[in-house]
């Protein structure tokens, strides 16, 4: 770990060509590999948590075995039908008016697409509901964050800018400037966190990824 933490880090500063090969090795082979064996962990782990809930009939258990059917028939359709139905399962197959292809873009555009924009849509009113709540103007800070929010939200719909032509500049000009700022503190403080962690990781002085304590 400690070798090939020092080593990434030689590569942003040493400018010979067979630094940089190897280090473009380790990232686009060896990461490959890694990614891959996450994936085996995590699917093993997803399997184990819903195989639990099902076998000891806990609460929604139900959607566990779902999760676990069409985690199967989509494997199964990715595996054998192919990215645009070029596998060795049949193209497709017709019920009244409906056609289903037997690859992964199908899959995609007709039914995790339809989920994701109603699952957001539902997540638009608890989000409404929960900036109600925080942006309750007690104090001046709450007062300034309740307003910006106000104009950047009018600013985004059509009635505000019908309202207030200039509504659209200045939600324009809060977010480049003072949410831009924001942000980039934010990332600054987040960046620095992460350098100490690594920091930490790399002298083992933090061990917890281990499984041990970080003593």
């Amino acid at each position: 770990m400690f070798l090939f933490a020092v080593f990434a880090f030689i590569a942003f500063f040493v400018p010979q060509n067979y630094i940089h090969q190897a280090d473009e090795l380790m990232r686009n082979k060896f990461m490959i590999i890694i990614s891959a064996f996450a994936i085996i962990l995590g699917l093993g782990s997803l399997i184990q948590h819903h195989i639990s809930k099902i076998k000891y009939r806990k609460e929604f258990w139900q959607y566990s075995l779902l999760t676990l059917v069409t985690m199967a028939l989509t494997s199964i359709i990715g595996l054998f039908g192919g990215i645009e139905a070029d596998g060795v399962l049949p193209t497709s197959f017709t019920i009244g008016d409906f056609t289903f292809k037997f690859d992964i873009q199908a899959l995609y555009q007709g039914i995790i697409i339809p989920l994701g924009s109603s699952m957001f849509a539902l997540l638009a009113f608890f989000m409404s509901s929960a900036a109600y709540r925080a942006f309750r103007a007690r104090n001046l800070d709450a007062f300034i964050l309740l307003f910006a929010a106000i104009i950047v939200m009018l600013g985004q719909i059509p009635v505000g800018t019908w309202l207030f032509p200039d509504l659209f500049d200045i939600r324009q000009w809060l977010l480049d400037i003072p949410n831009l700022a924001a942000k980039r503190g934010i990332r600054i403080g987040v960046a620095l966190g992460v350098v100490g962690t690594s920091l930490k990781i790399i002298l083992g002085i933090e061990r917890s990824w281990l499984g041990g304590g970080s003593d």
